[in-house]
């Protein structure tokens, strides 16, 4: 396990060769249809909702996580801005796009958008958990060089080019799933609605943040000094904030109502 080093990355399917990380993205795309349908079964939903969700959410996600990336990565032409199946895709321009596309499917469908939030919310954490695993078969997004004997051991580190690096992408993969089980259990004991959504911003805020701080320079993605993620994290974390506060205001407010009335 020690000198376990990376020797997989593409996988050919009937003459179709296709990257494993794409393979993983997909798997953790239909993952997070399943725990959205399992959630709305708890929450006495409809199970459609997902399905609709995923066909705006889905191909948003993927054109904001390619855009973000050739915006901040830089490309050679403009016809490379479509060339996917080359790579560079970004996690958080998908955050985005997806974003954007549950926006749209709300308006459309005349459904509540905080609603969809907090639905969407442990399946997207749960799938950018499953989706990290992808990063140690595209090598990418690892963490800084390691000198340290004790560390130079898979999973705790990878060899990148024959040099030991932090596995950062399973760090954050295995805190990924964490905050999953987290936003499950308050998803299952709260009707606040916001309160998920609130939650999620937070903990894949600090989670990003802390382990922006281990990336290896050269496997991320600046703004001028800045590491891009790093400033979106901090964002999202304030944001997080805010939107955990006006949740709890607005559901005291709307319990005083009911009290009222």
């Amino acid at each position: 396990m020690k000198n376990l080093i990376l020797v997989v990355n593409q996988i050919s399917i009937f003459g179709l060769n296709l990257t494993m990380y794409g393979l993983i993205i997909a798997l953790a795309m239909i993952i997070g249809i399943c725990v959205a349908i399992l959630i709305c079964k708890i929450k006495k939903y409809d199970t459609g909702l997902p399905i609709d969700l995923a066909l705006f959410a889905f191909p948003c996600a993927i054109i904001g996580a390619r855009i973000y990336f050739c915006i901040f990565n830089g490309v050679d032409s403009f016809t490379q801005i479509f060339e996917i199946w080359n790579g560079g895709l970004a996690i958080y321009g998908g955050v985005i796009g997806g974003f954007l596309g549950i926006f749209i499917c709300s308006k459309i469908k005349k459904i509540s958008l905080v609603k969809c939030c907090d639905l969407a919310a442990p399946c997207l954490i749960l799938g950018q958990g499953i989706g990290r695993i992808g990063c140690y078969f595209a090598g990418c997004c690892y963490g800084i060089e390691t000198t340290s004997e004790w560390l130079k051991v898979f999973p705790l580190s990878t060899q990148i080019n024959g040099v030991w690096h932090l596995s950062t992408f399973f760090y954050e993969s295995f805190l990924n799933f964490v905050g999953f089980v987290i936003l499950m259990i308050l998803t299952c004991k709260t009707k606040k609605q916001g309160i998920i959504t609130g939650w999620y911003l937070i903990i894949y805020g600090i989670i990003r943040f802390v382990l922006e701080g281990l990336r290896d320079p050269t496997a991320a993605l600046y703004l001028g000094v800045f590491k891009v993620s790093q400033l979106l994290s901090a964002i999202l974390i304030v944001v997080g904030v805010i939107v955990f506060i006006l949740a709890l205001k607005l559901n005291l407010n709307k319990e005083k109502t009911q009290e009222v009335d």
